[in-house]
C-alpha cells in the first residue's frame, strides 16, 4: 500500500512525525490578570500601567518538574515553551533587556530549570519567539501594537527605530539558541505584511521588518537540525519553513503546498486562550479533545496542545483534569498514535471513524467516535485482515464478510469486511480497533 510521505525539510522532522503529540506552553506576565494573553492589545494597557504585572509577578509555586510529569504521564513528546510573547517580558536572563523574569519578585531565571526538567522526561524542546514586542521602545508603533490608537503615534515612531529592535530580536534568538543546548524546535510568532487590499492607514510587519532572511541564516547556522515554523514571511524560499502550524482549527484534509503534502502541526488550545483566563468557560470536553489527537494524526499531522499556567506557577486545575484524561487514554492507545500517519488513500474511514495507519507495524487502526450497533463495515479490506482487537484490553473482535449485506446492497460490498462488535461500547473515552493487516 501506498503511504503519503511528505515534502523534505531541512531541519530534522524524523523524530517529529513519530512522536505526534506535543506540549504548547503560554506563560508570563498575562497570567496575572488573567484575562488573555494579548489583554495588553485588546484593552490598550500602557507601559506604565502594565508595569504593575512585572511589579508583582512572583510565580512562588513554579515546580518545571511537575509539568514535565503532568505533559510525560499524558503521553506528549516534546514541548514548546513562550521564551517572548507579543508582550516583551522574557523568561530567562537576556543580557539585552531589563524586562525579564531575573528583575521580578521571582528573581530567576524560569526557562532553564524548564528546559533541564522537560529533557529529565525524554522531551524534545521547543522555543516560541514572538517576533512582535509591545514594550520595546525601538519597536515601530503598528496596527497591532498596543498604542496603535494613541493619539501621538507618529510623533512617537519618529524617535523609534526598528533596524535597532531587529538587532534585539536577532541578538535574543542567538541568546537562546547557544545557551540552552540542542534546540529541537524554534516557533516565531507572527508575520502580518502590509497589504494594498487593507486601509491605507493600517501598518504591518513581515520579511523586511524583521530582516527574515538573515535571522533565517542565523538559526540554520547556530542550530543546524532545529525545526523551523512557518511565520516568518518566506513562504516562497527553499527551505525557510519545516512545518506548516494551521492554528485553532481542524483542517479538512492533510496541509499541501503547490499540491505537495508537508509536514504539519496543528497548535490548538484546551479552551478559548492561550495565557491563563480564569473566567474562560469555553472548555473542551475530553472526548473532543481525543478526537482532535486522533483526527490530526489521521490527516498525517501533529497535535500541540496548550496550556496556560497561573500567575503562582501552577497548572490549572481544569487543564490537568484534560491532561489526566489523555494520559488514561494513551496509556492504552497509544500505538494507534506514535508512529501513525494517514492511512493509504484508497481506505476510506465508515461513518464517525477515523483510520491512522502504522507503516512499519502495517496496522491499520480504526478510531470510532459514536459506537455503533454490533456491525461496522470497512470498504475494501475484505481478506486483507488476518486479526483484529480492541486495543484497550486486546480482546478479539470477530472479522468476516456479511453474506446478507451483499444479497441486499449489491456486488460493490464483497470487498466489504465487517467487524462484529460488543453491543455496548467499551468504557473507553475513544475506543480503537487495531487491525493486523496481511
Amino acid at each position: 500500500m501506498d503511504v503519503i510521505k511528505p515534502k523534505k525539510t531541512v531541519g530534522d522532522t524524523g523524530w517529529f512525525v513519530q512522536d505526534r503529540f506535543g506540549l504548547f506552553i503560554h506563560w508570563g506576565l498575562y497570567a496575572l490578570p488573567a484575562r488573555h494573553e494579548w489583554v495588553k492589545h485588546q484593552e490598550e494597557i500602557p507601559d506604565e500601567k502594565y508595569d504593575v504585572y512585572f511589579k508583582y509577578f512572583d510565580p512562588d509555586l513554579y515546580d518545571p518538574n511537575l509539568w514535565a510529569k503532568a505533559a510525560y504521564n499524558a503521553g506528549m513528546k516534546y514541548f514548546v515553551i513562550t521564551t517572548k510573547h507579543h508582550e516583551g517580558f522574557c523568561l530567562w536572563d537576556s543580557k539585552l533587556t531589563d524586562y525579564k523574569a531575573p528583575n521580578t519578585p521571582a528573581k530567576k531565571d524560569l526557562l532553564t530549570p524548564m528546559v533541564e526538567a522537560f529533557r529529565n522526561y525524554g522531551f524534545k524542546v521547543g522555543f516560541y519567539h514572538s517576533l512582535i514586542d509591545w514594550h520595546h521602545p525601538d519597536f515601530i508603533i503598528d496596527s497591532l501594537h498596543s498604542m496603535r490608537n494613541y493619539p501621538d503615534r507618529d510623533k512617537f515612531n519618529q524617535k523609534r527605530d526598528q533596524k535597532k529592535y531587529i538587532e534585539y530580536l536577532h541578538g535574543q534568538v542567538r541568546e537562546l539558541l547557544t545557551q540552552f543546548g540542542k534546540i529541537d524546535i524554534m516557533w516565531f510568532d507572527f508575520s502580518y505584511p502590509s497589504d494594498p487590499n487593507r486601509p491605507k492607514d493600517w501598518i504591518g510587519k513581515g520579511r523586511k521588518e524583521w530582516e527574515s532572511e538573515r535571522l533565517l541564516k542565523i538559526v540554520r547556522e547556530l542550530q543546524p537540525y532545529v525545526i523551523l515554523d512557518d511565520r516568518l514571511d518566506l513562504a516562497d524560499i527553499e527551505g525557510a519553513w519545516d512545518i506548516k502550524t494551521p492554528e485553532q482549527y481542524k483542517p479538512r484534509e492533510w496541509p499541501k503546498v503547490d499540491g505537495t503534502p508537508v509536514v504539519w502541526e496543528a497548535c490548538q488550545t484546551f479552551s478559548g486562550s492561550w495565557g491563563y483566563h480564569r473566567d474562560e468557560y469555553t472548555w473542551k470536553s475530553e472526548e473532543q479533545l481525543i478526537q482532535m489527537l486522533v483526527d490530526t494524526v489521521s490527516k498525517g499531522g501533529n497535535l500541540l496542545l496548550n496550556v496556560g499556567p497561573t500567575g503562582r506557577g501552577d497548572i490549572d486545575h481544569r487543564a490537568l483534569n484534560r491532561l489526566e484524561a489523555f494520559g488514561k487514554w494513551m496509556k492504552y492507545n497509544n500505538r494507534s498514535i506514535y508512529g501513525c500517519t494517514q492511512a493509504p488513500e484508497e481506505l476510506k474511514a465508515p461513518q464517525d471513524c477515523r483510520f491512522t495507519y502504522n507503516p512499519d507495524t502495517n496496522r491499520l487502526y480504526v478510531h470510532i467516535f459514536a459506537w455503533p450497533f454490533i456491525h461496522l463495515h470497512l470498504d475494501g479490506l475484505a481478506g486483507r485482515v488476518e486479526y483484529a482487537q480492541l486495543l484497550n484490553d486486546a480482546s478479539e473482535i470477530k472479522i468476516g464478510m456479511d453474506p446478507w449485506l451483499v444479497q441486499q446492497m449489491g456486488k460493490k460490498y464483497e470487498n466489504t469486511l465487517t467487524l462484529t462488535l460488543p453491543v455496548r461500547k467499551p468504557d473507553v473515552t475513544v475506543p480503537v480497533i487495531e487491525l493486523f493487516l496481511k
